[in-house]
């Protein structure tokens, strides 16, 4: 656990000093759980949303995209269930007066039983050595399957009582467990109870006639309400998915962890809309595909899982997780729902207009059912730079820290450095600069000693490294350096585009799907 909070640490310091999140209105202080993308940080986040679309829409014919607004009639937060019903079970400590998600705080309690199960596969894989079965120690070992048991046993007691709004029994787990505050260790507890996550706010010319909007705490429904504009301007044909980036917005009051929970945030969605009786199949098909997507960026498969959920919204019969192993645990990086027929047939009741498919082929209507795949982008962002931030020992005794994102990703492909500033060389460089950035986001950097430049790039994610030296203005080459493997090469100026789109083009990472 300390090694894990060590490489958090690791992970909040780099992603400032690289320019990639910086604390929002931090002279001021900053605000809680609110954080501003930095230079790098845009580049990367554009880069995760690009590669998100392009598999998810472009790749697809029967999936398109729309932008709706963040701000929306308030019936429809009326209809989808979250005026009601969109709540977080919160729990304060009467001594240290802090506030706590109650669930959080059950899973943080199971988590560090998680800890102890690895704990005894590592010293049973250093005991065995080669001869080590993970899946069958997981099966057989008796300690671990205790540890297991009372991990699920804990989490569908959890998930009932909070199905049934049984706050009272969550607060006498929470006593059971002799779960403490985090911070003071006190366990003087309040009752628990339901906290509105939505932010409020006016639109009209004055206080007398303005009407009570929100944020819209997710982006789905705006493709919900705008299903038949799309089923019929598009002329599209069920199946058909309906896919959204966008900024959503929940008052998160136990936010923590960075940017994994924040109030201000933005989620990559696609609604996926089948005809009743097909959802299962297309749920199984939507959970393959997506996972496919994550292991196409080469960020380790033991790092993913799957989490299928005891607990189902009212809506929902099927859902599941995609959790990935951020510094502080295996996470919820994407969900994918079986979502049924719920939110048309709300829409329809709450604005007395007809959201329904006719099926020529079937020649009657119906009400599709709909499958969704929904990720966090700044989750994503936060899993991909968390397991890129790496510490290598070299050869020469001396370590370097590197940033391994994976290259197409990457804010800047490649940096053009001029040996020295003199000579003619950085004019060269400004001309393999200036050919380049047509195709690539490329960084000049002619400033330090080269190995400092080097270094500084490996830092910053940088995939390549272009030198200009004298030789090149006889020979016309230069010197590539290939940041993960510090290997040197002497290739022709010429050869520089077809050699960094081999490494970054998105159509040979989609292609592993």
């Amino acid at each position: 656990m300390a090694k894990q909070e060590d490489q958090f640490k690791k992970v909040l310091s780099h992603a400032k000093e690289y320019g990639y999140v910086f604390q929002s209105s931090e002279i001021y202080d900053g605000l809680s759980a609110v954080y501003d993308y930095a230079q790098n940080g845009v580049e990367l986040k554009k880069n995760i949303r690009d590669y998100w679309w392009k598999a998810m829409v472009q790749m697809h014919e029967n999936i398109v995209g729309i932008d709706a607004s963040i701000l929306m009639h308030p019936t429809t937060w009326k209809a989808s269930g979250h005026v009601d019903a969109f709540n977080d079970p919160l729990i304060d400590n009467k001594d240290s007066k802090k506030r706590y998600r109650a669930d959080v705080l059950i899973e943080d309690y199971c988590a560090k039983i998680e800890g102890k199960i690895n704990k005894e596969v590592t010293k049973a894989a250093k005991r065995f050595g080669d001869a080590f079965n993970k899946e069958e120690f997981l099966a057989t070992n008796g300690r671990v399957l205790g540890y297991q048991e009372k991990i699920n046993t804990i989490l569908s007691r959890m998930g009932k009582s909070l199905e049934n709004e049984d706050l009272a029994d969550v607060k006498l787990l929470i006593e059971e467990l002799e779960i403490a505050d985090p911070l003071t260790g006190s366990k003087n507890w309040t009752e628990v109870k339901q906290f509105n996550l939505m932010f409020g706010t006016q639109i009209g010319a004055s206080a007398e006639s303005s009407t009570q909007v929100y944020l819209r705490p997710e982006t789905a429904q705006g493709i919900f309400v705008n299903f038949l504009n799309v089923q019929k301007t598009g002329r599209m044909k069920i199946p058909f998915g309906i896919a959204q980036t966008g900024k959503a917005f929940r008052n998160e009051i136990v936010a923590r962890q960075f940017i994994f929970r924040m109030r201000e945030f933005e989620q990559m969605e696609m609604q996926f809309f089948v005809k009743p009786g097909t959802q299962k199949e297309w749920y199984d098909a939507w959970k393959e595909t997506r996972l496919k997507w994550h292991l196409s960026l080469g960020m380790g498969a033991e790092n993913y899982r799957f989490h299928d959920h005891e607990k189902l919204a009212h809506y929902a019969d099927a859902a599941a997780d995609i959790e990935f192993n951020f510094p502080f645990g295996f996470k919820e990086l994407e969900g994918i729902h079986s979502r049924t027929d719920f939110d048309l047939k709300a829409h329809e009741e709450h604005s007395g207009k007809k959201l329904q498919y006719f099926d020529h082929e079937e020649n009657k209507n119906y009400t599709p059912y709909v499958v969704e795949t929904s990720i966090g982008l700044d989750r994503m962002f936060l899993a991909v730079f968390s397991n890129s931030l790496q510490e290598e020992a070299l050869e020469n005794g001396t370590t370097r820290t590197v940033l391994k994102l994976p290259a197409v990703l990457a804010p800047f492909k490649a940096a053009v450095l001029p040996l020295v500033k003199k000579d003619g060389l950085p004019e060269v460089a400004r001309q393999i600069m200036d050919d380049l950035k047509w195709d690539f986001n490329v960084f000049y950097d002619e400033k330090d000693a080269v190995g400092k430049r080097y270094r500084r790039q490996d830092a910053a994610g940088t995939p390549f490294c272009i030198t200009v030296d004298h030789d090149s203005l006889e020979d016309n080459s230069v010197t590539i350096r290939h940041r993960d493997t510090m290997d040197q090469k002497r290739v022709k100026i010429s050869d520089l585009k077809d050699i960094i789109k081999a490494e970054v083009d998105i159509k040979t990472w989609l292609q592993k799907m």
